[in-house]
């Protein structure tokens, strides 16, 4: 008799134009999924026959304030960024200032479009985001499938770390 997975969700959100959709699609492993909510982007990732995760990216629209503030059964947050478009850096420490103050899960932040010439370091970002040290922000890729995994596995590592300290 075989074991089912746990099952989690990972919320990824950020600025219009970030790379939200891209990022799911480059770990799927189904073909896109449909969601009752439009514009919701969802994608499946087998980690191994005990883990199965849902990567799930709501709609950037104040419609939809309750996925904002009640997002149930969610493992953790990856905010991505632009980092080529320092116009959005606001937007995304916004992002995630609503989400500490309604949803405080554990979060990484992607800095995407790395592989660009005009991508901002991201040690700069840190600072114009005004990250904490203990707040992971890893550069990424998100149409190269292994740079997501890095992402995915930062926030796995940050969940387990703040489970830790918990304990």
């Amino acid at each position: 008799m075989s074991r089912q997975p746990e099952i989690v969700k990972i919320v990824v959100t950020g600025p219009e134009n970030a790379g939200k959709t891209t990022l799911i699609q480059s770990v799927d492993q189904i073909d896109a999924l449909t969601s009752r909510i439009p514009n919701t982007d969802i994608g499946r990732l087998v980690v191994d026959n005990d883990l199965l995760l849902y990567i799930i990216s709501p709609p950037n629209t104040r419609s939809y304030d309750f996925i904002w503030e009640q997002p149930r059964g969610t493992l953790g947050l990856v905010v991505i960024v632009d980092s080529t478009d320092p116009n959005s850096f606001r937007e995304t420490r916004n992002i995630i200032e609503t989400f500490r103050a309604y949803a405080p899960f554990p979060f990484v932040v992607a800095a995407n479009k790395q592989d660009h010439h005009d991508a901002w370091d991201p040690a700069a970002m840190r600072i114009i985001l005004r990250l904490p040290r203990k707040v992971p922000l890893v550069p990424c890729i998100a149409t190269q499938p292994m740079s997501v995994r890095k992402v995915l596995i930062s926030l796995l590592y940050t969940v387990l770390d703040e489970e830790e300290a918990y304990y």
